[in-house]
């Protein structure tokens, strides 16, 4: 574990150095218990447009669609305009079946209730965001994260730095760094991924 949390404690420096502290403040400040329905719908739609897509790429247009859909002002304006915001997202770029995906969250939304789907988000996180459209078996984990679960993703790169560890999985890397750190689980996610993902981008060795 010493090497471990070594490595963790340089990586989180050099998150830090390289301007990403108030993601990580962002990041520890997330709570389930602070969603609420323009929250949900703004991360649901973040994870999505990044599913497949670099998340600088979708940084650089996110604000536009979030006009195009109304600034995520509630699930029920949205489905009633979703013609109108699906049309206005293709000027932001083209991409129809991620914006019929936004929408299509903002109709089940609008239909069950955020109070009855956050019901049942607490009840069974992973299960409830794996029926939502482009939310698969890694992206739910990376949506409850974002919602403040305390959750790692078992994406490509935390996988691989498991592996390196000699960890059976992501999580249980994840929980003892956490329990020797201090910072939530979703916390040392983001940090060891966004140290990763920059080291990658810099063709720089990771370990």
């Amino acid at each position: 574990m010493n090497n471990t949390y070594e490595f963790y404690k340089r990586a989180k420096q050099k998150v830090i150095d390289l301007g990403y502290e108030n993601e990580i403040v962002w990041q520890t400040e997330q709570s389930p218990d602070h969603i609420n329905e323009q929250t949900f719908l703004q991360e649901a739609a973040w994870v999505i447009y990044c599913s497949g897509f670099r998340e600088e790429t979708v940084r650089q247009h996110f604000n536009l669609i979030s006009l195009c859909f109304c600034d995520w002002e509630s699930a029920e304006t949205i489905a009633k305009k979703k013609i109108m915001c699906i049309s206005s997202a293709m000027c932001v770029f083209k991409n129809s079946r991620k914006h019929c995906a936004v929408a299509e969250v903002a109709d089940i939304i609008s239909n069950h209730g955020f109070a009855n789907y956050k019901k049942k988000l607490n009840e069974n996180t992973l299960e409830t965001l794996q029926q939502l459209p482009f939310i698969g078996k890694i992206t739910s984990y990376h949506l409850a994260k974002n919602l403040g679960f305390d959750i790692a993703k078992p994406d490509r790169h935390l996988t691989r730095l498991t592996k390196y560890f000699g960890y059976d999985n992501v999580n249980t890397l994840c929980k003892e760094i956490s329990c020797h750190s201090g910072d939530p689980v979703r916390v040392v996610d983001l940090i060891l991924w966004r140290y990763l993902e920059r080291q990658q981008m810099f063709k720089e060795h990771i370990v």
